[in-house]
């Protein structure tokens, strides 16, 4: 069976160093180039930290993609780049596997229109943490009986996005089985404006960014005389890579845009 032919944007990152880590233990993918900002035209093993890989470097997504042979594309850089990237993996062909979050509305369904017209797999996944995925889930289900609900999710200090794509994701979902209502008093009052959080349909999402912190998220709901608590804890970027695997070995069977990896779990 051939391997996987994969491109990694963003291998300096820790989580696109992680990626080639990964990438150097599984057997049936081998990694073909990176796309990075910097060391253009250096192969990675000189890059210090990184793995003893012999693939170039390349600063120009399309390029890269003139030059080599790819069957994926695993991004893991900046909203904006990650758009970019994206978009233009699309057109040559290259299927992208995606975990940078922030895109808008309007370039999610550009993108996913741009997969259906051209016949690529795409996924963009907000969290490739299997507990993660599955404490939304659980919090899609929990909606159904508790609609009073509010968001905490913690991450590093050096996230750009606010609040984050699995907290945006997690409400979304809750979304479909609860009722648009305002939670708290109805003549509540913010004394200092955001006070109360993002609002998403009278959900309150609130976004904590502390050094020390990886990704963490509770889904806490009230009721009479009780309250439910969903949380989820990534301590180190290793807990994304088993999604990151997974992403990779659907796209190249998919055809369409994929948002969530949620929808790749039976």
């Amino acid at each position: 069976m051939s391997k996987i032919k994969v491109v990694v944007a963003g291998p300096r990152g820790k989580m696109g160093s992680e990626a080639l880590r990964m990438i150097e233990k599984d057997d049936s993918l081998e990694l073909v180039a990176c796309l990075d900002r910097q060391n253009k035209g250096k192969q990675v093993y000189e890059i210090d930290g990184l793995p003893n890989f012999d693939a170039y470097i390349y600063d120009d997504v399309e390029e890269c993609f003139q030059t080599v042979e790819a069957d994926v594309l695993v991004d893991l850089t900046t909203p904006k780049m990650g758009y970019i990237h994206t978009k233009t993996a699309i057109n040559y062909g290259v299927r992208p596997v995606v975990g940078t979050t922030g895109f808008t509305k309007e370039q999610l369904e550009e993108l996913t229109n741009l997969a259906e017209e051209k016949g690529i797999g795409a996924i963009i996944a907000p969290n490739f943490a299997v507990g993660a995925v599955l404490m939304m889930q659980f919090s899609k289900w929990a909606a159904k009986y508790f609609p009073d609900v509010e968001i905490i999710e913690r991450h590093h200090d050096q996230k750009l996005d606010a609040p984050s794509g699995t907290s945006i994701k997690t409400a979304e979902l809750i979304q479909e089985v609860r009722e648009q209502k305002k939670q708290g008093h109805p003549d509540e009052k913010e004394t200092i404006p955001g006070a109360r959080g993002a609002d998403i349909d009278g959900m309150k999402i609130h976004s904590v960014r502390l050094p020390g912190l990886i990704a963490h998220q509770e889904v806490v709901f009230g009721s009479s005389g009780q309250n439910l608590t969903i949380k989820h804890d990534s301590f180190h970027r290793e807990s994304f890579m088993s999604g990151v695997k997974l992403a990779i070995d659907h796209v190249v069977k998919i055809d369409l845009l994929v948002y969530g990896l949620e929808n790749l779990l039976d």
